[in-house]
């Protein structure tokens, strides 16, 4: 069966390379590589991908002659619609080849069976809905934290965990730890659940449905098939959850902290990468605590050293802690007021990173904590 469309170059080419992120690199079956290709009468392509574990799904605006469906290599499809000329583009089947017009450029690919391909999973139903940016600004604060070690997969996942109208993430590598807590509009007032879901996964939903006004979320717990599922701007992606216990990981924030210090963030995060250029590989950077001022030294001996003062206020004793100087700059960028708070309970004990609108405020902003194992010093 012959399907012929029309579709604007950008459109195509956004649509193309957004589905083919979440094809596999190493397809376990060949036409899970595949970009699935549906055209109806309505003037709607619609464009699908799946691993067995993630899908993703776009529907946009055609000129439909012929409906149908093909099947064809996603990535290939992707570094092709993204280096056509801006013209539109004419698609149309011929046996088991697809040719792809643009202008004066011509592509011709082959065609994989259609009805080996696998049928995406149904949308689970709706949960509730958050603000676009809101979700993507959380996302980024978790997940500089989760696990990058595949053998750890429990690590490397997001909790969510939904309680009414507040919705908390968190992430852990075992060094670090981020929680953030944000309010959403659930579709039940008295919703509770929670889900494990890939760190890579949510990353890439932020990134690319960010910037609806909102998104919704869908989440099946309990059966068989364990999903969450997110739809803004006629794009949609499911995703298997984590399968495990995530470890109890709440209680590692301190109940009382007793010394604090303030200071403004992004001159620390400067300092921290200044000293850090002497740090060599898995060595600390010393944060010296006093008041009036945060001392950072990195390097020592024969080694190439530096130090750097910052001012800051200090609320409690004087200390020295280090940290691994990449886990301490990646809190410090996650922040999004211009103050942070530093809290400790004691040197060898972990530390609290929040935010704060400004030096003086009496409160910091705690709906994102992000809490730092030190590193024990020699000596």
């Amino acid at each position: 069966m012959t399907v012929k469309f029309r579709v604007e170059r950008d459109t195509l080419a956004d649509a193309v390379t957004w589905v083919a992120r979440a094809l596999p690199n190493r397809p376990p079956v060949p036409v899970l590589a595949g970009l699935l290709i549906e055209a109806d009468d309505n003037g709607t392509l619609h464009l699908s991908g799946f691993d067995y574990e993630v899908s993703a799904k776009v529907e946009v605006n055609a000129e439909v002659s012929d409906p149908g469906t093909a099947l064809v290599s996603g990535r290939l499809l992707a570094e092709i619609c993204r280096s056509l000329p801006g013209k539109p583009v004419d698609v149309v089947t011929d046996g088991t080849k697809v040719a792809l017009t643009c202008g004066a450029s011509r592509f011709t690919l082959l065609t994989m069976p259609v009805d080996e391909y696998p049928t995406l999973p149904a949308m689970p139903e709706n949960t509730g809905m958050v603000a676009g940016d809101v979700l993507t600004e959380a996302v980024g604060q978790v997940t500089v934290a989760a696990s990058r070690d595949e053998t750890l997969p429990i690590l490397t996942g997001v909790r969510l965990e939904i309680e009414g109208d507040t919705l908390t993430l968190m992430a852990t590598d075992r060094y670090r730890l981020a929680m953030r807590t944000l309010t959403w509009r659930p579709s039940s007032p008295g919703a509770s659940s929670i889900a494990l879901v890939r760190a890579r996964t949510l990353a890439e939903v932020a990134k690319a449905l960010g910037s609806a006004d909102e998104v919704s979320l869908a989440l099946s717990t309990g059966g068989a098939t364990e999903l969450i599922g997110f739809t803004a701007n006629g794009r949609r992606t499911t995703s298997l959850l984590v399968d495990g216990d995530y470890p109890k990981v709440r209680a590692l924030f301190p109940e009382s902290l007793l010394t604090h210090a303030v200071v403004e963030t992004q001159s620390l995060i400067e300092a921290v990468r200044r000293v850090a250029l002497v740090a060599e590989r898995n060595t600390p950077v010393r944060l010296t605590f006093t008041d009036g001022l945060i001392t950072l030294e990195a390097g020592q001996g024969e080694d190439a050293q530096a130090s750097e003062a910052v001012e800051s206020s200090l609320v409690g004793d004087e200390l020295s802690i280090a940290f691994n100087p990449q886990y301490l700059l990646d809190g410090l960028g996650a922040l999004s007021l211009p103050f942070t708070r530093l809290s400790f309970t004691q040197a060898t004990k972990p530390a609290v990173i929040t935010g704060q609108a400004s030096a003086d405020a009496e409160d910091d902003d705690d709906t994102y904590r992000y809490l730092i194992m030190p590193v024990r010093l020699a000596g």
